[in-house]
């Protein structure tokens, strides 16, 4: 992937825009197109897939050095997208878990999230200007698809990749901006992180997939591949020092991967080096530059590049699974 990538992310959004994308027709239902391992070659050919990665990329250029409290949130947009979030978070309240036999899965997070399918709607009409509510029918989707399975009621990488998804859409219909790309993530994607980790503990929800096999956790891989470039140069902290609860604990307010460890931390027991064998090997690596990239290298083989994560990806037209099209990044 080619540093035009991370710094023509906003720059590519623009060309494509300008190619008819903003016509009020053009919005359409996302659905899947990956339906088996044949349709592999497809996706990592289309225009989503190098869409999403330039968006990886170019978050993770904009997140460097930051720690969250340097980031003030002073647009609009990612104001109210915070403010929704917060609403989401108290449904929780008005939605407690119902006594059930099974340990796991509790089936009031099915309530929850019929209220979030009839609502997510009206909640991104509130954030966005009218002029730009014809992509609801898409960014609705996505955000519906952000937290989690209600058949399963499980969580998993893949829900992740469409909060992710939409973030991405929200730039490419020029909602955010290019100068905002830190207050995106470490503003809105840190509070969808605090979001979802209250939705696992209160519904008991199942990750996604099978345990280890992909995620560094349970359930989420972005906010380390972020919270690693957070901390790239850093004088103080050293990966090998992030296993450590009292570290975690101290600068998880600052780095989105501290507060992943800390949250870790605090719903498995036993040793790190047993419960978290795949981050316990990353903290023998010697710097948080090497980190960070292994983590992208490792993000686009095992999830990007796994069909039971891509199957569920849904397509529209402002993440298109048709071909790429060479001239939108030779810019």
């Amino acid at each position: 992937m080619s540093s035009k990538w991370i710094l023509g992310f906003p720059f590519i959004i623009q060309w494509q825009l300008s190619q008819g994308m903003a016509e009020d027709d053009s919005f359409q239902l996302p659905k899947r197109e990956i339906l088996n391992m044949g349709d592999m070659k497809k996706w990592e050919e289309s225009e989503a897939y190098h869409e999403y990665v330039g968006f990886i990329l170019a978050m993770n250029e904009a997140v460097k050095n930051k720690k969250i409290s340097d980031v003030t949130a002073s647009s609009d947009v990612v104001i109210k997208m915070c403010e929704m979030l917060e609403t989401l978070d108290k449904w929780i309240q008005e939605i407690p878990p119902i006594d059930q036999p099974q340990r796991f899965g509790n089936k009031a997070f099915r309530t929850f999230y019929t209220k979030l399918q009839e609502e997510a709607e009206s909640l991104l009409k509130n954030i966005l200007p009218e002029d730009l509510h014809p992509s609801i029918i898409e960014l609705a989707v996505y955000l519906t698809e952000s937290i989690g399975n209600s058949t399963r009621i499980d969580y998993g990488t893949g829900h992740e990749m469409a909060f992710a998804m939409l973030l991405c859409c929200l730039f490419k219909i020029k909602a955010f901006k290019q100068e905002e790309a830190d207050q995106v993530i470490l503003k809105v994607f840190d509070r969808y992180l605090v979001l979802m980790r209250k939705l696992q503990t209160t519904y008991r929800m199942e990750p996604a997939g099978s345990h280890g096999v992909w995620s560094l956790d349970d359930y989420q891989f972005l906010p380390f591949i972020w919270g690693s470039s957070q901390l790239n140069g850093h004088k103080r902290l050293e990966p090998r020092s992030f296993p450590e609860e009292d570290i975690a604990t101290s600068f998880a307010k600052d780095y989105m991967f501290m507060g992943c460890i800390k949250f870790i931390n605090q719903v498995k027991t036993g040793p790190f080096s047993e419960h978290s064998n795949q981050l316990w090997n990353i903290s023998g690596v010697p710097n948080w530059n090497k980190v960070n990239s292994g983590l992208i290298k490792m993000y686009k083989n095992e999830v990007l590049g796994k069909f039971p994560v891509v199957q569920h990806v849904l397509f529209g037209s402002l993440l298109p699974i048709k071909a790429q099209n060479i001239s939108s990044v030779e810019l």
